[in-house]
């Protein structure tokens, strides 16, 4: 894998952010962030996809702009608001009685 740096790439929503490009044998993925809106690699530990986590683990925040280019697809994700705010711990509990199983991936 091949990992590329670019300060000030582009700005997005009114931060100047700058790219990461990761190029691996099955694609490449560019992430464009801002260190203000940072976020704990170790909560990405296990998010493989796109290589997000290695991303996470340079950038060490969220990115506001996601392009993964594959032989089988494109993908475009740009943020569209960025909104501070304190979310209250249950809005991430399962209902009572749900059933739940490991991925086998």
């Amino acid at each position: 894998m091949k990992t590329e740096i670019k300060k000030n790439a582009l700005a997005i929503l009114g931060y100047n952010s700058d790219e990461i490009t990761l190029t691996c044998k099955s694609g490449m993925q560019k992430y464009y962030f801002n260190t203000k809106i940072g976020v704990d690699p170790a909560l990405f530990v296990k998010h493989k996809y796109g290589n997000l986590y290695n991303y996470v683990l340079i950038a060490k925040a969220l990115p506001l702009k996601i392009i993964i280019e594959t032989p089988q697809f494109t993908m475009l994700s740009t943020a569209t608001k960025v909104e501070p705010m304190k979310l209250d711990s249950k809005m991430f509990e399962l209902p009572v009685g749900i059933k739940t199983a490991k991925s086998p991936y």
